[in-house]
């Protein structure tokens, strides 16, 4: 990999995660504001929603920040520090350093690895399709696997 191609590479993912990031700030801060208007909210928070709630007011700032570097409550994050009102003197920060955090993580590993998938399929099709089949399944029975143990403690 080159370093155009890195740096190319990372500049994209950036400006990317930056505008979904907080877009998804601007989402939470105005259902917030509309769930204030109409006083009523229905139905119950998901097991993603409390957990991003939990962080923000316990780390606030530190909670955005680590959230770029997990998986599956990013989008959460994000739209609770909206909708807690996190002031933007501390959101702004911590935005910017968590997008730079994850665009040179997906740029440097995420390119490389795929990189190296692009050159086994070219070698072997049918053992690359075997491999990102059986990775699918792995997922999907990891995934099922927590639920069901998340399901069995509520």
């Amino acid at each position: 990999m080159t370093w155009s191609h890195f740096t190319s590479t990372f500049a994209g993912l950036f400006v990317i995660v930056m505008l979904r990031a907080n877009a998804t700030y601007w989402i939470g801060r105005g259902a917030a504001a509309g769930t204030r208007r109409w006083r009523r909210l229905e139905g119950e928070p998901s097991p993603a929603w409390r957990r991003a709630q939990a962080l923000v007011h316990r780390w606030g700032p530190l909670a955005v920040v680590v959230c770029f570097l997990t998986v599956g409550i990013q989008t959460a994050v994000n739209a609770t520090a909206g909708a807690t009102r996190m002031p933007l003197l501390r959101y702004l920060p911590a935005v910017t350093l968590g997008s730079l955090l994850w665009a040179a993580l997906y740029a440097s590993v995420g390119l490389a690895a795929a990189q190296a998938w692009l050159a086994a399929a070219a070698r072997s099709p049918v053992v690359a399709t075997i491999v990102a089949a059986l990775l699918v399944v792995g997922v999907v029975v990891l995934v099922m696997r927590r639920r069901a143990q998340r399901d069995v403690r509520s």
